[in-house]
């Protein structure tokens, strides 16, 4: 019978470094819920920033991201403008193993506050702090909250390793340690 999904993770995370710095799952009152769950591990938002403000762009190019239509923000929460987007990046650094492929997807407790987390796949062999999107659609300002749970990541083990890795292709965003804007 194969392990458990959550003792799968727990032993990856500590045996393999998957996940670094690891937590141990569990409610904690007041703060949005993070660490291991049943079957992946709530990712934490970092207290670094990149806010979009659009100055010197007349529009988003993912092809052309310009460095200063950022600006860099540090703090324990962050109010998101209306209808705006941030970067920001985990706490956790991961290491996907070859035979792994992992999701993200955001709190459900955020997207039901008008606040969406874009996490995109980490591929097999990806390694780094993960940098998320987040974006407010609503009216207000949003705040979103450094140190606690912002996204449900979900592993995926297939039962062969893949034939080429995102290391083996020299991935843009390979070992990152700061939120990394887009890159071509």
């Amino acid at each position: 019978m194969p392990m458990q999904p959550d003792r799968w993770i727990r032993r990856m995370a500590l045996e393999a470094r998957m996940i670094e710095p690891f937590e141990e799952g569990g409610a904690r009152p007041g703060v949005i819920s993070f660490g291991l769950s049943s079957y992946g591990y709530d990712v934490r938002l970092a207290g670094e920033f990149k806010i979009f403000t659009g100055e010197g762009c007349d529009r988003m190019d993912p092809k052309r991201v310009r460095e200063d239509a950022f600006v860099d923000h540090r703090g324990d929460a962050l109010d998101l403008p209306p209808h705006s987007f941030v970067l920001g990046r985990t706490v956790e650094y991961f290491r996907i193993p070859r035979e792994v492929l992992a999701i993200g997807f955001g709190k459900s407790t955020y997207a039901r506050s008008g606040i969406v987390v874009n996490v995109t796949p980490f591929e097999p062999e990806w390694e780094g702090h993960a940098t998320l999107g987040i974006s407010n659609t609503t009216p207000r300002p949003a705040r979103i909250y450094a140190n606690e749970g912002i996204a449900q990541v979900i592993f995926l083990q297939a039962a062969e390793p893949c034939e080429v890795s995102y290391r083996d292709k020299g991935g843009r965003y390979q070992a990152q340690k700061a939120i990394t804007p887009p890159r071509v």
